[in-house]
């Protein structure tokens, strides 16, 4: 207790002029994701972006998305390494808004931490702010919260929301999607940022740390980990506008590549996926080998590889594979979506997904390590 006036906020552990300094520090990073649509500046209580382009549109369908990034944060405290869980929290957002064609606008974060490290929130930020200017999306606005007694002193959780906006007439998705369509996978970065609870038990099991070098790897096992999430979502805008025979995209995040492409399917047609069409990226292998993970498991838990999927028709499928390394980012084609032939669901007929009435996809093949 300070003096003898009796319990203040600082003593109850909230340092309201620390948060002062954290603003200070990120505003710079901030500032250079807002362009000309972008009113008021930072600090206001809500943020505010000129709609006028939405006059152009027929029938504008605004598009929303909230997530966060895991227990991925556990090695970004662990690393003391903080910029990167802000790229990955804008790509897990914003990766989802594009798959149904639409281009995200603004952004906002949310920041809960047990102790305001100003320099921390800062860099937290300026990662977010990084992202967003990669994935061309205004950060609008953010909070801070500090919770002493509930989070540690070094504990931090991070959440992010954006908005975008696409014209009804060229919605992405399941009503699009023919049989004869082509499956083409986008290459992912690493791990992205699901599955960390796995990947955290089976590091604990090997009784590796975050300096642990393997053969396999370029660089320390920590350093692979925080490897951030791929942002598609100007790649995928750019496809969508200028390829007419996109037809749905996938964001593969929870659940794996078989749940998510499912979603995007209509009921009564299936995408038949070659396990065999692409070599596993080492982290994956070295996770699978480590940990003795069934197949089936680890396919549905991470990506193995593919961050992204697009549902195209044939005609324009080297198009997509074309301007998808062109924008660095590989790609290739790895099935093609045909009639249900009503395969009894199993681990390699995935249909249903996350409560999506929707198609199948059957996994074929075997991986190649």
């Amino acid at each position: 207790m300070s003096g003898t006036e009796g319990i203040t906020y600082a003593d109850a552990g909230v340092d309201i002029h620390a948060g002062d300094k954290a603003v200070e520090l990120m505003k710079a990073a901030v500032a250079r994701t807002h362009g000309p649509e972008v009113l008021g500046g930072v600090g206001a209580f809500a943020g505010l972006f000129d709609a006028s382009a939405l006059l152009d549109y027929k029938r504008p369908l605004l598009a929303s998305s909230t997530d966060g990034v895991g227990t991925k944060i556990v090695i970004a405290q662990a690393m003391g390494i903080h910029d990167t869980i802000g790229k990955d929290l804008v790509a897990m957002v914003v990766d989802d808004i594009v798959v149904c064609g639409a281009k995200p606008l603004v952004m906002t974060d949310y920041i809960a931490c047990g102790r305001v490290v100003p320099e921390r929130i800062a860099d937290i930020v300026r990662g977010i702010a990084e992202g967003c200017v990669e994935a061309g999306v205004a950060l609008v606005g953010g909070e801070t919260a500090e919770h002493p007694g509930v989070m540690e002193p070094d504990e931090y959780d991070v959440a992010g929301a954006a908005i975008g906006v696409v014209e009804a007439e060229k919605v992405l998705g399941p009503d699009k999607v023919q049989s004869g369509d082509l499956v083409i996978a986008m290459a992912s970065s690493g791990l992205h940022s699901n599955g960390y609870s796995l990947v955290r038990s089976i590091v604990a099991h090997q009784g590796w740390t975050l300096e642990t070098y393997a053969p396999e790897l370029t660089r320390s096992l920590g350093l692979e980990l925080l490897e951030p999430t791929r942002i598609y979502s100007k790649l995928c805008v750019d496809l969508a506008t200028n390829i007419p025979g996109i037809h749905a995209f996938s964001h593969v995040t929870g659940g794996g590549l078989a749940a998510n492409v499912a979603r995007v399917l209509p009921k009564g047609l299936a995408a038949t996926v070659a396990r065999d069409s692409w070599s596993l990226p080492a982290i994956f292998a070295l996770l699978q080998d480590a940990g003795k993970v069934p197949w089936h498991d680890l396919e549905s838990t991470l990506n193995l590889g593919i961050g992204m999927v697009a549902v195209v028709a044939p005609g324009d499928a080297a198009a997509v594979v074309e301007a998808s390394g062109a924008a660095g980012v590989p790609a290739w084609i790895i099935g093609e979506v045909a009639p249900d032939a009503g395969r009894p669901t199993s681990p390699d007929v995935v249909r249903g997904a996350k409560g999506v009435d929707g198609g199948a996809v059957v996994l074929t093949g075997t991986y190649q390590v």
